[in-house]
């Protein structure tokens, strides 16, 4: 016997009852709001809320069943994220987590677990600096994208004064091109070893408009710029989401935050020959984040390899306050 093509759709009255089951414990609530702009594993998750590692998987697929979470897989590792909201109910019960506030010592794990990322990036660029760019390039090297990232970049006709930020400059190969354009560039990064790499470069091309400096982005630049440019730098931080609301405050009304990076992949390779904490990221995850942070989206360009990834080239401009007010 065929059945109706309607009797194999899940039964709302099932749906809503598995939302209203997963929104009834208050742990469950509290990794949603852990979530809501991080990606995490289930032992992280479980450290975050001092609870057993089978407890909270148990938590996690109550949370799936309901589509409260979804699941990405990053190599070996799976991460559970926050899904969209899906109904009323799902979207105000989101709206109401967001008012809920982790407890400070939920806050501190959840900073132990992004330190801990951060010092697996650090001690890789220390480790691996001299054949960093090598390993990079089997990914994406910069000539694959840099005609596309400068016609970006130039579509924005800064003026003669403005000024620029490269997070993460590398060996430095794309300052060149920065100093041509602004009148002052500050490249930051948090390894010495990558900071010498850069500059070497700018002796050799005699750079005297950039300006090296061994800094945390995130934490202690008090500095604006009218550009800030991150060249396939956002998949090397622990939290993602909350590097790009940083970011953000780097750059000055009116101006641009360029982004380039690879979109999502399940090439886990990457992890280590590149130490990528992130196997790329989904096209409207950059977006809603860049939302969150207070940027609006301009132009957006996407680039095949033949090797099998894929670049996205991101413009976010920061909203002049005076001109919204005209």
């Amino acid at each position: 016997m065929n059945l109706p093509a309607t009797a194999l759709l899940p039964d709302p009255c099932d749906l809503l009852a598995a939302l209203c089951k997963a929104g009834g414990d208050p742990l469950r609530l509290k990794v949603l709001r852990a979530l809501a702009n991080d990606s995490f594993g289930v032992l992280e998750l479980a450290q975050i809320f001092a609870t057993g590692q089978s407890g909270m998987s148990h938590h996690l697929k109550v949370l799936a069943q309901a589509g409260l979470v979804a699941t990405r897989r990053e190599g070996n590792a799976i991460f559970y994220r926050r899904s969209l909201p899906q109904g009323a109910l799902h979207a105000a019960l989101l709206e109401e987590v967001e008012a809920l506030a982790l407890e400070p010592a939920e806050q501190a794990r959840v900073a132990a677990v992004h330190a801990r990322r951060a010092e697996a990036s650090r001690e890789f660029f220390a480790r691996m600096a001299a054949s960093f760019q090598a390993q990079q390039d089997l990914i994406a090297s910069l000539g694959q994208y840099r005609d596309s990232l400068l016609a970006l970049l130039d579509a924005r006709s800064f003026a003669s004064d403005a000024t620029a930020i490269e997070v993460g400059p590398g060996d430095g190969a794309f300052l060149p091109e920065l100093a041509r354009r602004f009148a002052q560039v500050t490249a930051l990064d948090n390894s010495p070893a990558m900071l010498e790499l850069a500059r070497q470069r700018c002796t050799r091309e005699a750079l005297g408009n950039v300006e090296l400096k061994l800094a945390d982005a995130l934490n202690e630049t008090p500095i604006e710029a009218d550009c800030v440019v991150l060249n396939m730098v956002l998949h090397h931080f622990a939290a993602p989401a909350d590097a790009i609301k940083q970011l953000a405050r780097l750059v000055k009304p009116g101006g641009s935050l360029l982004i380039t990076e690879l979109c999502s992949h399940n090439q886990s390779w990457a992890r280590e020959a590149c130490g990528d904490l992130w196997l790329g990221f989904e096209q409207d995850d950059l977006a809603r984040w860049a939302d969150a942070a207070g940027l609006a989206p301009g132009e957006s360009l996407y680039i095949g390899l033949k090797n099998g990834f894929q670049i996205q080239l991101r413009h976010f401009a920061r909203p002049d306050s005076r001109s919204i007010h005209r």
